[in-house]
């Protein structure tokens, strides 16, 4: 059987990000489980804002076909998602937009939402830890036909969540933490 691979994206660019903070906890624990861990910045994959006078133009940009391919790669994808306004930051909400008019000759369009689980997780200062931009991202994700996991993790508080080694130290959030990391490994075997 092939080594299972699992993409993770923190959907935030910050510096000292929260959210970041979160996907590299996470990825630990995906490494510590045995998988093969991409982490990846979307700084790396530079997007315009989605138009679609801009697509028909110009065609879908490179970075898109690289982050949709980057996606395709892999058997899991996590996005770790900040909360603005109660949703998704516009630079999650762009690269999957653009990312979904992505179709390469042997497929179709959106396929790779289809072909790979997903787990979503969002980390924030208050109490009710991203749930709301967690609501937001499933609806989008849904829309694209994504199979997403059930479980997902808000991490609320999160400045005093973490200790010196910047693991997660409340057993509550280390339970929910773990449990999102099995059901995105059984979730992403069956789609192997």
């Amino acid at each position: 059987m092939a080594e299972l691979k699992i993409l993770v994206i923190p959907g935030s660019l910050r510096t000292g990000s929260l959210n970041a903070k979160l996907a590299a906890a996470i990825a630990h624990e995906l490494v510590v489980a045995g998988i093969a861990v991409t982490r990846i910045s979307l700084a790396d994959f530079p997007l315009p804002i989605y138009d679609a006078d801009l697509q028909a133009k110009s065609g879908v940009p490179k970075n898109a076909v690289n982050l949709k391919r980057m996606m395709g790669a892999h058997h899991g994808v996590l996005i770790v998602t900040p909360e603005y306004n109660a949703s998704v930051p516009a630079l999650v909400k762009n690269a999957i937009d653009w990312v979904s008019r992505v179709q390469d000759a042997h497929e179709t369009r959106g396929q790779v939402f289809r072909d790979r689980a997903f787990a979503i997780a969002a980390a924030s200062g208050g109490r009710l830890g991203g749930s709301r931009a967690l609501s937001a991202l499933r609806l989008i994700l849904t829309a694209c036909h994504a199979t997403i996991i059930p479980n997902q993790l808000a991490l609320s508080f999160a400045e005093e969540a973490y200790d010196d080694r910047d693991r997660l130290k409340r057993a509550d959030d280390i339970e929910a933490l773990n449990a999102m990391v099995r059901q995105l490994i059984e979730f992403s075997q069956r789609m192997m």
